[in-house]
C-alpha cells in the first residue's frame, strides 16, 4: 500500500510519462525525459515501476483510460433525457477541444497500444465500458419512450463511440472541433429522428 506522498510521486510520474509521449511519441521518449519532467530519480522511478518502460507504459494506459471515462461524467451515467444526452454531447466536444492534438485516448490507441498488447487489453476494457454506459442511457430513453424501439442499443452504442473516434481523429489532424460536433449532432438526431411522436 503506498502513502500519500507515494501515491502522488507515481502519479506524477505516469503523468510526466504520458505528457512526453503525447510531445514525442513512444519509441522517442526516454526513462531520462519521464524523470526530468516528472523531477524524479531513476531509483524512484524503479521503486513504482520495477519492470521499467513497458510497466510504466502500461500505467499511463490505464490511468489515460480512467481519464476519458471520468471526464465525461456525471453526465455519461445519466443519460435519461434530451437534455442530459445534450450535456454529454457539449462534455465530450469540450474535453477534446481542450485537448486538441495532444489527444490521451489517441497516444492510447495509436502510442502506447501498438507497443503494447496489455495495453491493447486496456483500450479494450475502455471501449467497452464506455459503449455499455451509452447502451444502457439508451436503453432507459427507450423504456420511457423517448427512444423508438426499433433503435438497436447495441449497435447503436458501438456507433456512436465510433463516430466520436472518428471525430477526434480528424480533430487530431486538422485542429478542428467541428467534425466532431457534427457527427454527434447526427448521432442525436438519428436517435430522435427514432422517436415516436408524443400526444
Amino acid at each position: 500500500m503506498l502513502t500519500k506522498k507515494g501515491a502522488a510521486t507515481r502519479r506524477r510520474i505516469i503523468e510526466a510519462a504520458g505528457a512526453e509521449i503525447r510531445e514525442r511519441g513512444v519509441a522517442s521518449t526516454t526513462l531520462d525525459d519521464i524523470c526530468r519532467r516528472s523531477r524524479t530519480g531513476k531509483s524512484q522511478l524503479f521503486h513504482y515501476f520495477p519492470d521499467g518502460k513497458e510497466q510504466l507504459m502500461l500505467a499511463v494506459a490505464q490511468w489515460e483510460a480512467d481519464q476519458v471515462l471520468e471526464d465525461q461524467q456525471p453526465y455519461l451515467g445519466q443519460l435519461t433525457s434530451w437534455p442530459s444526452w445534450h450535456q454529454w454531447r457539449d462534455a465530450v466536444v469540450e474535453r477534446y477541444r481542450r485537448q486538441g492534438v495532444h489527444c490521451p485516448l489517441g497516444v492510447l490507441i495509436t502510442e502506447i497500444g501498438r507497443y503494447s498488447p496489455a495495453a491493447q487489453a486496456v483500450t479494450r476494457q475502455l471501449m467497452e465500458q464506455w459503449r455499455r454506459q451509452i447502451q444502457v442511457g439508451i436503453e432507459r430513453m427507450r423504456e420511457s419512450g423517448q427512444i423508438s424501439r426499433d433503435v438497436d442499443p447495441v449497435r447503436t452504442s458501438a456507433a456512436l463511440i465510433a463516430a466520436i473516434q472518428g471525430g477526434v481523429t480528424l480533430l487530431m489532424s486538422t485542429g478542428s472541433a467541428e467534425y466532431l460536433e457534427y457527427v454527434l449532432d447526427l448521432c442525436l438526431d438519428h436517435l430522435r429522428t427514432g422517436a415516436p411522436a408524443r400526444t
